[in-house]
Protein backbone atom coordinates (compact mmCIF):
# COMPACT_ATOMS: atom_id res chain seq x y z
CA UNK A 1 0.00 0.00 0.00
CA UNK A 2 1.50 3.46 -0.81
CA UNK A 3 2.55 5.67 1.85
CA UNK A 4 0.17 8.66 2.33
CA UNK A 5 1.77 12.48 1.44
CA UNK A 6 2.68 13.36 5.12
CA UNK A 7 3.67 10.02 6.37
CA UNK A 8 6.53 10.06 3.25
CA UNK A 9 7.20 13.81 4.23
CA UNK A 10 8.11 12.70 7.47
CA UNK A 11 9.81 9.38 7.16
CA UNK A 12 12.24 11.02 4.63
CA UNK A 13 12.33 13.99 7.06
CA UNK A 14 13.69 11.55 9.51
CA UNK A 15 15.90 9.72 7.36
CA UNK A 16 17.90 12.72 6.68
CA UNK A 17 18.20 13.86 10.49
CA UNK A 18 19.77 10.31 11.10
CA UNK A 19 21.81 10.44 7.68
CA UNK A 20 24.88 7.96 8.71
CA UNK A 21 28.42 8.40 7.45
CA UNK A 22 28.64 6.98 4.45
CA UNK A 23 32.39 6.74 4.03
CA UNK A 24 33.27 3.99 6.38
CA UNK A 25 34.05 0.62 4.51
CA UNK A 26 33.01 -2.13 5.19
CA UNK A 27 28.89 -0.76 5.69
CA UNK A 28 27.68 -1.57 9.67
CA UNK A 29 24.10 -3.55 9.47
CA UNK A 30 22.53 0.08 10.77
CA UNK A 31 23.82 1.93 7.44
CA UNK A 32 22.67 -0.92 5.35
CA UNK A 33 19.11 -1.02 7.23
CA UNK A 34 19.44 2.90 6.84
CA UNK A 35 20.31 2.59 3.18
CA UNK A 36 17.59 0.31 2.65
CA UNK A 37 14.97 2.49 4.14
CA UNK A 38 15.77 5.60 1.86
CA UNK A 39 16.06 3.21 -1.26
CA UNK A 40 12.30 2.47 -0.45
CA UNK A 41 11.14 5.72 -0.13
CA UNK A 42 13.09 7.39 -2.80
CA UNK A 43 11.86 4.11 -5.53
CA UNK A 44 8.20 4.95 -4.25
CA UNK A 45 8.74 8.97 -4.42
CA UNK A 46 11.09 10.26 -6.74
CA UNK A 47 11.30 10.84 -9.97
CA UNK A 48 12.87 8.24 -12.74
CA UNK A 49 16.31 9.67 -12.53
CA UNK A 50 16.59 9.82 -9.22
CA UNK A 51 15.73 6.65 -8.47
CA UNK A 52 18.19 4.98 -10.79
CA UNK A 53 20.83 7.21 -9.53
CA UNK A 54 20.13 6.05 -6.60
CA UNK A 55 20.26 2.39 -7.15
CA UNK A 56 23.70 2.96 -8.88
CA UNK A 57 25.07 5.64 -5.76
CA UNK A 58 24.33 2.50 -3.60
CA UNK A 59 26.39 0.49 -5.87
CA UNK A 60 29.32 2.94 -5.74
CA UNK A 61 29.97 2.79 -2.22
CA UNK A 62 32.42 0.18 -2.42
CA UNK A 63 34.29 2.41 -4.29
CA UNK A 64 37.30 4.28 -2.99
CA UNK A 65 35.07 7.75 -3.82
CA UNK A 66 32.75 6.70 -0.87
CA UNK A 67 32.73 10.53 -0.29
CA UNK A 68 31.42 12.13 -3.49
CA UNK A 69 29.13 8.96 -3.36
CA UNK A 70 27.57 9.87 -0.62
CA UNK A 71 27.51 13.90 -1.60
CA UNK A 72 25.37 12.47 -4.25
CA UNK A 73 22.95 9.78 -2.31
CA UNK A 74 22.80 13.50 0.36
CA UNK A 75 21.69 15.21 -2.80
CA UNK A 76 19.03 12.52 -4.25
CA UNK A 77 17.37 13.16 -0.79
CA UNK A 78 16.83 16.04 -0.61
CA UNK A 79 15.36 16.35 -3.90
CA UNK A 80 13.26 13.73 -2.95
CA UNK A 81 12.26 15.77 0.38
CA UNK A 82 11.47 18.38 -1.61
CA UNK A 83 8.72 16.78 -3.79
CA UNK A 84 7.63 15.20 -0.55
CA UNK A 85 6.96 18.41 1.38
CA UNK A 86 5.26 20.08 -1.77
CA UNK A 87 2.69 17.13 -1.80
CA UNK A 88 2.40 17.29 2.15
CA UNK A 89 -1.36 18.63 3.22
CA UNK A 90 -0.95 22.33 4.12
CA UNK A 91 0.27 23.17 7.42
CA UNK A 92 2.50 20.02 7.43
CA UNK A 93 5.05 21.38 5.49
CA UNK A 94 8.04 23.26 6.85
CA UNK A 95 7.79 21.27 10.33
CA UNK A 96 11.50 19.52 9.18
CA UNK A 97 14.27 22.02 9.34
CA UNK A 98 17.50 21.09 8.09
CA UNK A 99 20.57 21.70 9.91
CA UNK A 100 21.73 25.63 10.07
CA UNK A 101 18.67 26.29 8.26
CA UNK A 102 17.75 29.14 11.15
CA UNK A 103 15.81 31.09 9.07
CA UNK A 104 13.27 28.62 8.09
CA UNK A 105 13.61 27.48 11.80
CA UNK A 106 12.32 31.00 12.79
CA UNK A 107 9.62 31.31 10.00
CA UNK A 108 8.13 27.91 10.69
CA UNK A 109 8.40 28.38 14.60
CA UNK A 110 6.65 32.05 13.99
CA UNK A 111 3.92 30.53 11.85
CA UNK A 112 3.24 28.71 14.48
CA UNK A 113 3.10 31.27 17.53
CA UNK A 114 1.28 33.39 15.27
CA UNK A 115 -1.92 31.26 15.18
CA UNK A 116 -2.53 32.10 18.71
CA UNK A 117 -5.45 34.24 19.67
CA UNK A 118 -5.43 33.92 23.35
CA UNK A 119 -1.90 32.64 25.19
CA UNK A 120 0.90 30.18 24.45
CA UNK A 121 2.93 28.08 27.02
CA UNK A 122 6.29 27.53 25.78
CA UNK A 123 7.91 24.64 27.52
CA UNK A 124 11.38 23.86 27.21
CA UNK A 125 13.94 22.80 30.16
CA UNK A 126 16.69 24.42 28.72
CA UNK A 127 15.02 27.91 28.00
CA UNK A 128 17.36 31.04 27.74
CA UNK A 129 16.74 34.46 26.26
CA UNK A 130 16.57 33.16 22.75
CA UNK A 131 12.50 32.63 23.42
CA UNK A 132 12.17 36.05 23.63
CA UNK A 133 14.60 37.97 21.73
CA UNK A 134 13.99 35.43 18.82
CA UNK A 135 10.68 33.92 18.81
CA UNK A 136 8.47 35.54 20.55
CA UNK A 137 8.07 39.01 19.49
CA UNK A 138 6.05 36.26 16.73
CA UNK A 139 2.87 35.98 19.39
CA UNK A 140 0.59 38.55 18.55
CA UNK A 141 -0.48 41.58 20.67
CA UNK A 142 -2.57 41.36 24.04
CA UNK A 143 -1.93 37.18 23.78
CA UNK A 144 -0.51 36.14 27.19
CA UNK A 145 3.09 34.60 27.25
CA UNK A 146 3.70 31.58 29.91
CA UNK A 147 7.53 30.50 29.86
CA UNK A 148 7.64 26.87 31.75
CA UNK A 149 11.85 25.83 31.96
CA UNK A 150 13.58 23.09 34.39
CA UNK A 151 14.68 25.10 37.59
CA UNK A 152 18.03 23.51 37.43
CA UNK A 153 18.66 22.85 33.44
CA UNK A 154 17.12 26.49 32.12
CA UNK A 155 19.79 28.93 31.71
CA UNK A 156 20.54 32.38 33.74
CA UNK A 157 19.51 34.70 30.98
CA UNK A 158 15.95 33.56 30.91
CA UNK A 159 15.16 35.27 34.22
CA UNK A 160 16.77 38.69 32.93
CA UNK A 161 15.10 38.60 29.49
CA UNK A 162 11.87 37.82 31.11
CA UNK A 163 12.08 40.79 33.37
CA UNK A 164 13.25 42.86 30.52
CA UNK A 165 10.45 41.76 28.51
CA UNK A 166 7.51 42.88 31.04
CA UNK A 167 9.51 46.21 31.74
CA UNK A 168 9.42 46.82 27.61
CA UNK A 169 6.22 45.50 26.64
CA UNK A 170 4.07 45.72 30.15
CA UNK A 171 0.07 44.46 29.22
CA UNK A 172 0.27 44.80 25.47
CA UNK A 173 2.39 41.53 25.67
CA UNK A 174 1.71 40.09 28.91
CA UNK A 175 4.11 37.27 30.03
CA UNK A 176 4.67 35.07 32.76
CA UNK A 177 7.85 32.90 33.41
CA UNK A 178 7.75 29.66 36.38
CA UNK A 179 10.22 26.94 36.87
CA UNK A 180 9.44 23.52 37.01
CA UNK A 181 10.95 21.25 39.22
CA UNK A 182 14.20 19.27 38.42
CA UNK A 183 13.51 16.58 35.58
CA UNK A 184 9.54 17.40 35.77
CA UNK A 185 9.67 18.63 32.04
CA UNK A 186 9.80 15.65 29.18
CA UNK A 187 8.84 17.77 26.24
CA UNK A 188 10.08 20.66 24.67
CA UNK A 189 6.41 21.97 23.42
CA UNK A 190 4.20 24.96 22.27
CA UNK A 191 0.59 25.11 23.41
CA UNK A 192 -1.90 27.03 21.70
CA UNK A 193 -4.96 28.42 22.90
CA UNK A 194 -4.75 25.37 25.17
CA UNK A 195 -6.11 23.87 22.49
CA UNK A 196 -2.82 22.85 20.08
CA UNK A 197 0.07 20.82 20.75
CA UNK A 198 3.40 21.16 18.80
CA UNK A 199 6.09 18.90 19.77
CA UNK A 200 9.29 20.39 19.18
CA UNK A 201 12.38 18.00 18.84
CA UNK A 202 15.24 20.32 20.08
CA UNK A 203 15.55 23.44 22.83
CA UNK A 204 14.64 26.76 21.35
CA UNK A 205 18.19 27.77 21.84
CA UNK A 206 20.01 25.02 19.96
CA UNK A 207 17.11 24.56 17.28
CA UNK A 208 18.30 23.55 14.08
CA UNK A 209 22.19 25.27 14.64
CA UNK A 210 24.12 22.03 15.00
CA UNK A 211 21.47 18.91 13.98
CA UNK A 212 17.91 19.22 12.06
CA UNK A 213 15.01 19.86 13.89
CA UNK A 214 11.36 18.89 13.39
CA UNK A 215 8.18 20.48 14.63
CA UNK A 216 5.22 18.32 14.95
CA UNK A 217 1.94 18.50 15.54
CA UNK A 218 0.22 16.17 18.68
CA UNK A 219 -3.55 15.78 17.83
CA UNK A 220 -3.42 12.41 19.54
CA UNK A 221 -2.04 13.69 22.67
CA UNK A 222 -2.22 17.10 22.62
CA UNK A 223 -5.51 17.31 25.31
CA UNK A 224 -3.38 14.98 27.87
CA UNK A 225 -0.56 16.94 27.24
CA UNK A 226 -1.34 20.17 28.12
CA UNK A 227 -3.67 19.43 30.93
CA UNK A 228 -0.25 17.61 32.23
CA UNK A 229 1.98 20.68 31.72
CA UNK A 230 -0.89 22.92 33.18
CA UNK A 231 -0.66 21.28 36.52
CA UNK A 232 3.27 21.45 35.99
CA UNK A 233 2.62 25.04 35.81
CA UNK A 234 0.17 25.78 38.85
CA UNK A 235 2.73 24.20 41.12
CA UNK A 236 5.80 26.01 39.87
CA UNK A 237 8.51 28.45 40.93
CA UNK A 238 6.88 32.05 39.60
CA UNK A 239 10.45 34.21 38.60
CA UNK A 240 8.12 36.41 36.94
Amino acid sequence: METDPETRYRQIGRLIEVMPDLTQWPLPSDVRLWLARANALVQEAGCISDRAFFMSAMDDLGSTNRYDVGNRIQSILYRVFAIAERMAPAGVGGAFIPVGNRFDAFAALSKVLQTATKNVMIVDPYMDETALTEFCKAVPENVFIYLLADQVDCKPTLQPAAEKWVQQYGVIRPLSARLAPKKTLHDRAIFIDQTTAWILTQSLKDFAKRAPAEIVRADDTAALKIAAYQNIWDSAEIII
